[in-house]
């Protein structure tokens, strides 16, 4: 399939790089349509505990074998910037490789993990921000991969790079931040007592709620042929899977030492 065509992401996979731990992934779509981050290459099958089993056919990806002696698993199975998972101890080894990996890439300056420095969460004014904030855009509740203010166009650009601009830009509407229960998006109810912090995009229009969900910055999103080259990075929410992610304050620009309220004004990310 031609590089230029704006469908080819139906077809196969995209590399990338996992934003946690800077090792090599491939995004696929599964077949509830929604993006799966599976490890770059195949693995003995007799290797990887069956609930990983993952298959990739016809540019989909399914969650269980194909029967073959090789399967692909996610990439969060093995990441070395999260816990060891206690039923895959299977992948240990693998996931240490990948932890040496991290290292390597962190010594050479190609990979800086997404973390606080220590003195700036000592300092009496530290920045307040989800990594992965909880958006509602067209009726729905999504987790982004990144803070709002760094969500990335999937754009190809002339020279066939990815688009290096925002969708959050100085010239366009902001959303605003809310409190809401924690519910997921299919009407489930609450869960007991809890609310979160939600970026809500509800006030914009139309028009610009799908720019937001198809991830194209303002001027990639007035030209329809041009071809994406990574899938757009929206999750569906749901609480129980998410929980870690769930805020109960609105997020602030400064956050203050034994600061514990939430004023009265939404601010900007």
């Amino acid at each position: 399939m031609s590089s230029d065509s704006a469908s080819r992401l139906l077809r196969c996979g995209q590399g990338g790089r996992c934003r946690d731990c800077g090792n090599r992934i491939e995004w696929y779509y599964n077949t509830d349509d929604r993006p799966v981050r599976l490890h770059p290459h195949e693995l003995p099958a007799e290797k990887v505990p069956p609930t990983c089993h993952w298959h990739v056919s016809g540019g989909v990806a399914h969650p269980a074998g194909d029967g073959s002696g090789w399967c692909r698993l996610p990439h969060a199975m093995v990441c070395p910037a999260r816990d060891p998972n206690p039923a895959a101890p299977e992948l240990i080894g693998l996931r240490r490789a990948l932890a040496v990996n991290t290292r390597r890439l962190i010594d050479d300056g190609a990979f800086v993990p997404p973390s606080v420095p220590p003195d700036a969460k000592a300092s009496a004014g530290a920045t307040c921000r989800p990594a992965r904030p909880v958006v509602q855009l067209l009726y729905l509740r999504y987790m982004a991969n990144h803070p709002v203010d760094e969500i990335q166009c999937v754009a190809q650009t002339g020279r066939r790079n990815r688009c290096t601009s925002p969708l959050l830009t100085p010239e366009t509407q902001a959303g605003v931040w809310t409190l809401v229960p924690s519910t997921t998006t299919h009407g489930q109810l609450p869960l007991p007592g809890e609310v979160m912090a939600l970026y809500s995009l509800s006030g914009l229009s139309y028009a610009e709620q799908l720019r937001w969900r198809v991830q194209r910055c303002p001027e990639h999103a007035v030209i329809p042929t041009a071809a994406d080259v990574a899938p757009a990075e929206w999750e569906p929410f749901n609480p129980l899977l998410h929980h870690e992610h769930i805020h109960t304050r609105i997020p602030t620009l400064v956050r203050r030492r034994g600061s514990v309220g939430h004023g009265s004004r939404t601010p900007r990310p």
